[in-house]
């Protein structure tokens, strides 16, 4: 999805409602990936723990999202 974003062939707004996502969260995850692309070449061990904070952190937020979408798709019904 952030490559698709990076790719710049479709809108945050089309992304989003494809991935069910919001286009604010999109924004986020290409910047953290363009802030980061520089290190996924480098062999730095540091690397790797920093990566997996980083990981562990975007797995909550999709968590997060995932059970608000089902509650307002419950909602709306």
């Amino acid at each position: 999805m952030v490559l698709e974003s990076l790719k710049e062939r479709e809108t945050l707004e089309s992304l989003a409602k494809k991935y069910e996502l919001t286009p604010t969260q999109i924004s986020i995850w290409r910047g953290l990936a363009m802030k980061n692309f520089g290190k996924v070449f480098s062999s730095e061990s540091s690397q790797d723990k920093e990566s997996d904070v980083d990981t562990q952190i975007l797995y909550t937020q999709i968590g997060q999202l995932k059970v608000e979408n089902e509650f307002l798709k419950k909602e709306m019904r």
